[in-house]
């Protein structure tokens, strides 16, 4: 058993993008020595956006991993301990709350649930073959290997317009196939998606495989109307389809909806009396930066709250 099970922690986070650390800076300022798991990637999903333009405070954008290390930097300051580990199991049945890690255990009396959501796979034949190999799941982080290339941007909402342009820096053409004839997402990037004369659109269309030598050289597609099937050369896949939420651990324990994603109330509460949650894994909607920051504060300050009417021995 590690050293750090032997200690009862008055908070614990898990995850460590907006949401994890924005509570983690309330629950540092009030004393409450917090710990945060940091999970695989510090930041989350933040940590991989190339400009984040809607931050306030930020006029001219900042790149997400340098706002991510600018909240580290401020909830350091504050005293919250950020660990580099993930969480593999927790135990809410008992008090303190139990979280089992990669590097041992942690006993808490209050959580704070902020593990954010992953990238929707397609789940077609050749995803996970080719994977690194033609397909990704991220522009910013690949979209200079594909230069002068010809590309495809699966999806139809935000991310897939805003990722599907920036590809157009490097890309030859960009064709954004969607399962619809019109989109999700928000006007102004459906205008400057249209403007752009690298990109194209390719409706009612589905990808059904993903074909390839080595790397990627093509996709089959169907029109889900008229249900032809065609192949089409490409040399690289993008996928912005949506979120899973991170909620396999609480399965069981804390209420969930359809989706997967946690049910809160308006201040952040699970149906567990000490457990609340922020950012997107309780936020299948919005799913903003800025968003997932004011919900982690509120989880933390309802925290300190919940902390401060504990009675009992175990206090």
């Amino acid at each position: 058993m590690s050293e750090s099970s032997e200690k009862v922690y008055q908070c614990l986070i898990i995850g460590s993008g907006p949401a994890g650390l924005s509570a983690a800076v309330y629950a540092a300022r009030a004393d409450l020595e917090p710990v945060v798991l940091s999970g695989m990637d510090l930041g989350g999903q933040v940590s991989k956006t190339d400009a984040i333009e809607n931050y306030p405070g930020f006029p001219d954008g900042i790149q997400g991993p340098d706002l991510v290390s600018i909240f580290q930097k401020q909830a350091e300051k504050f005293g919250a301990e950020i660990v580099f580990d993930s969480a593999t199991a927790v135990d809410l049945s008992q008090r303190p709350f139990k979280v089992t890690t990669y590097g041992g255990e942690y006993l808490a009396k209050s959580l704070i649930i902020a593990s954010g959501a992953s990238i929707r796979e397609l789940g077609v034949p050749g995803e996970q073959e080719f994977t690194g190999k033609g397909v990704s799941y991220c522009a910013t982080c690949d979209g200079h290997f594909f230069k002068g290339k010809d590309l495809i941007v699966v999806g139809g909402g935000d991310s897939a317009l805003k990722e599907g342009i920036f590809l157009t820096r490097f890309a030859n053409s960009v064709s954004i196939v969607h399962r619809r004839d019109n989109l999700r997402a928000g006007v102004y990037l459906q205008k400057m998606a249209k403007e752009n004369p690298k990109i194209s659109f390719l409706w009612d269309t589905v990808v059904t495989e993903i074909l390839g030598e080595g790397t990627v050289h093509s996709v089959r597609l169907k029109n889900l109307k008229s249900e032809e099937e065609a192949v089409r050369n490409i040399d690289g896949i993008f996928v912005f389809i949506g979120h899973d939420p991170n909620t396999g651990l609480f399965k069981d324990q804390l209420e969930m909806d359809e989706a997967g994603y946690l049910v809160l109330d308006r201040h952040m509460h699970t149906n567990v009396p000490g457990v609340f949650a922020a950012g997107e894994v309780g936020d299948p909607y919005f799913q903003q930066v800025i968003y997932s920051a004011g919900m982690g504060a509120a989880a933390a300050m309802e925290a300190v709250e919940f902390l401060e009417g504990l009675e009992g021995p175990e206090d």
